[in-house]
This record gives structure tokens, C-alpha cells and sequence, in this order.
């Protein structure tokens, strides 16, 4: 029970509170300011020297593999990754030294089209270093704490500067390799104003808008969807009901879609929120799953009569994109309790409940819709060989 009330207690604070806290004095030098930064237990120490704009910057941070890099950097223009003029630390592959190198992170590196490598940078770095921690009988290590300076000219009358950092696993060559994708490490940004030592302030509303997201999204394209996909399916061959499934389906599937269009724009918000956070394939099948319910919607517009011939084509098409677009919708919903990191919440927990309890209502009513199907067929059968007609005809003649 105390290691579950840790756990909890734990898991209500936020990263950062349990990261080093920053220090204004290093081996070499003191600086006026310091900050903790919110990932990777990271923090920063700064003097900024307003009468010639010069910027003198320590940067703390942490190996996670011995042949692995740590860096940091400005990104002059907005806080995203793309663009950004950075410092990176690693170990020589030919001497084994710690060795720092520039680096611009340009479009092509996001999309792995081409390896980073070395150039000089277009801002003015006037002198630049790395330590270990431990001086110089420390070694590159998983959790080796490293010390990145630099003394940077900033453009006159311009103290908000955006602070990218990050750490990867390994080096090819001279090439560090793409860091991790998971949500701290897409979270390495953030904007200090230097002479006041403020931050950003980030946006009061961006965790309800992802939950608001999460909800709405798991509701619409992970349950009703799949919910009115059950309804044409298996109402559809039953006499009594009528026309009454093709209003429900219908009905359930339109509101769905509107419905998923509200958690799609709520999506497409955050992601103007949080420049610097990119997940790639959960946004490409949110798009796809989008496009695909529209389709579905429009194509009652277009929908046939049942005397067209057609009709057939309309059927196939309809049952392949509705089909598609509830996988990639279910899909999609597991991807976002990642995206998260709610990959093992309650709220994950709960949806898998809903999810296989539909499972369970639809797989009783495929033996159901099987059975009748194998009597019917049986039926058809015995009727064709004229056994069914012969022994109703002998029942009917005893009864009378």
C-alpha cells in the first residue's frame, strides 16, 4: 500500500520538480541566473550583459548511453526543433574525448532524409566548450553529467530566446542519430527572457484541450463508429425491424462523424499550441480516418436505389471505406492514450473495457447471424430435394 501511495503521489508532480535543481556556480565561472528546465533534468545558468547584448550560457545535462550525445541550442526564429542553431557533445569515435560541434538543424533532419552533420553556425558564438563533471578523470557513462558552455552575441534590443536541448542514444561518425520520440523528449523547448529570468507562460487551456480531445475522440471515431458499423451489419437481416436499422445506423454514424470532426479540430489547435511536438503517424491517421468519415457521410447523398444497377458498386465501396475507416479510428484512439503518455491510465482501461465488450456483443452475434444462416441454407436444401414440402404435407394429413 505505501509503494502505491508513492507511486501515486509521485505520478501528481510533474517531471521537473524531481530534477537536479540549477546552480549559478561551476568550476570556472558564476553566473547570475539559473533555471531548471522541465525534462531531462536538465537546467541552465545564464549572465546576460545588457550594454554590448552578449549572452554568457552554462548548460546542465545528462548522457543516456556511453556513446551517446547531449546538446543544446537557440532556434532565433520560433521554439520548434527545425531551426535550431545547435551545440552537441559526444565522444570522439577515433580518440574517445568528449568533443563539441555545431550543428543547424534544418527540415531534413526531422524527416531523416539526410545525416546532421557539422557546420558553422549563422549567430555569433564567440567562444564555446564541454566539461564532464568530475574534471578530467571523469568518462562518458549512461547518467554522466555534462557541463555545455557558451558566450553568445544576441541581437540588440531581443532577450526572449527560445532553448531547445535534447540527447540521443548514439553517433554515426560525427552524426548524432535521431534523439527519442517520447513526450519529454518532444517537450526540450522552452522561451526565456534573459534579462528578467521569466518564462513563457504556457497555455492555461492546453490540458483541457487534450483532454476535451482524448474524450471526444475515443466517444466518436473508437466507439460510435464501430457501434453503428455493428448496427447495419447485424440489424439489417432482421424482418421485423424494418427500415429501422438504416435510420440508426445512419443516424449513429452522422453524429459520430460530427462529433469526430470537433475532437479533429480540437487536434488540429494543439498542434498550433506545441510547434515543437510532432506525432507524425497519429496526426496522418487522424487525417485519414477524417476523410474517410466525411466520405461515408457524403456518400448518402449519392446513395442508389436498390433497382440501380449500380447499387452493387455503391455497396462495395461504402462497406470498404466504412470498414477502413473504423480500424484506422480504433487505431488511432490506442496511438493518442500514448501520444499522452496514457498508455497505462485507467481511462486506457476503461475504453479496452468498452472496445472488448463490443467485441464480445459482436462476435455472439456473428455465431447468432451464422447459425440462422446454416438452417436457413439447410432448410433451402431440403426443400430443393423435396423432403422439407413431403413431411409438412404427411403432418398437415395426420393433424386433419
Amino acid at each position: 500500500m505505501l509503494l502505491l501511495l508513492l507511486h501515486i503521489l509521485l505520478s501528481l508532480y510533474p517531471n521537473g520538480v524531481f530534477s537536479s535543481h540549477c546552480t549559478t556556480s561551476t568550476t570556472s565561472k558564476t553566473f547570475e541566473r539559473c533555471m531548471t528546465l522541465p525534462t531531462q533534468q536538465a537546467s541552465i545558468a545564464w549572465s546576460f550583459h545588457p550594454h554590448n547584448a552578449t549572452l554568457d550560457v552554462a548548460f546542465f545535462g545528462s548522457f543516456i548511453s556511453p556513446s551517446g550525445w547531449v546538446g543544446w541550442g537557440i532556434n532565433p526564429t520560433s521554439p520548434e526543433m527545425t531551426g535550431t542553431r545547435a551545440l552537441i557533445a559526444f565522444p570522439d569515435p577515433n580518440s574517445g574525448q568528449l568533443v563539441l560541434l555545431p550543428y543547424i538543424l534544418d527540415p531534413t533532419v526531422k524527416f531523416q532524409k539526410s545525416p546532421l552533420l557539422s557546420r558553422p553556425l549563422d549567430i555569433h558564438v564567440l567562444s564555446s566548450s564541454a566539461a564532464l563533471y568530475g574534471g578530467r578523470m571523469a568518462t562518458i557513462h549512461n547518467g554522466a553529467t555534462i557541463q555545455i558552455y557558451a558566450t553568445i552575441k544576441l541581437v540588440s534590443n531581443k532577450t526572449k530566446i527560445h532553448f531547445i536541448w535534447n540527447r540521443g542514444l548514439y553517433v554515426q561518425g560525427y552524426s548524432p542519430t535521431i534523439h527519442q520520440t517520447t513526450t519529454n523528449d518532444l517537450s526540450s523547448i522552452t522561451t526565456i527572457d534573459v534579462l528578467s529570468g521569466t518564462t513563457a507562460k504556457p497555455h492555461n487551456n492546453i490540458m483541457q484541450l487534450k483532454t476535451a480531445h482524448g474524450v471526444i475522440n475515443a466517444i466518436s471515431w473508437g466507439i460510435l463508429l464501430p457501434i453503428g458499423a455493428v448496427t447495419a451489419r447485424y440489424l439489417h437481416h432482421i424482418k421485423s425491424v424494418g427500415p429501422t436499422w438504416f435510420y440508426a445506423h445512419a443516424g449513429v454514424q452522422i453524429f459520430a462523424v460530427f462529433l469526430g470532426t470537433v475532437g479533429f479540430a480540437i487536434g488540429i489547435r494543439l498542434g498550433e499550441l506545441s510547434p515543437g511536438r510532432v506525432y507524425g503517424l497519429h496526426r496522418k491517421l487522424g487525417f485519414a480516418a477524417f476523410c474517410l468519415g466525411w466520405l461515408q457521410t457524403l456518400a448518402l447523398l449519392f446513395r442508389p436505389k436498390t433497382t440501380n444497377k449500380f447499387r452493387k458498386y455503391w455497396k462495395s465501396y461504402h462497406h470498404f471505406v466504412g470498414y477502413a475507416c473504423v480500424v484506422l479510428g480504433v487505431v488511432n484512439c490506442f496511438m493518442g492514450f500514448e501520444v499522452m503518455g496514457e498508455g497505462g491510465s485507467y481511462a486506457k482501461l476503461a475504453y479496452c473495457l468498452c472496445l472488448s465488450t463490443l467485441i464480445g456483443i459482436c462476435i455472439a452475434l456473428e455465431v447468432n447471424s451464422w447459425v440462422i444462416f446454416c438452417r436457413k441454407a439447410k432448410e433451402e436444401k431440403l426443400k430443393r430435394e423435396g423432403i422439407f414440402g413431403a413431411c409438412s404435407g404427411k403432418e398437415s394429413g395426420s393433424s386433419s
